[in-house]
């Protein structure tokens, strides 16, 4: 396979990840019963956000691979275990909880 065909397949695997990836976030902000945010879910699905574990089309085609060989609820775990930890950092970082004296910590 020539580097012109690998990208077609990385490409192709990474369609179908970007829409499992899409459905796991929709499920578990809807899970989270506050509602639809569309504004968290583009912040998880993001090529930035997923930049941190490598080329955004490469881990969405690593998602696209489990998805296909395996099914969704093994792609969903691959999901869990390896995005939800780094995501739940950043946001907590950009959403501080208040301290119990009210004040937000910077």
């Amino acid at each position: 396979m020539n580097a012109s065909q690998r990208r077609a397949a990385i490409l192709r695997l990474a369609w179908t990840g970007d829409a499992v990836l899409s459905l796991y976030v929709r499920q578990r902000i809807l899970a989270e019963g506050k509602g639809i945010d569309n504004e968290k879910a583009a912040r998880m699905t993001s090529n930035q956000f997923l930049s941190h574990f490598g080329e955004a089309s490469e881990i969405e085609s690593k998602i696209g691979v489990l998805y296909e060989a395996e099914g969704l609820p093994v792609a969903f775990q691959w999901i869990e275990e390896h995005l939800v930890p780094a995501f739940e950092r950043i946001e907590a970082k950009r959403f501080p909880k208040p301290r119990q004296d009210g004040r937000i910590p910077k």
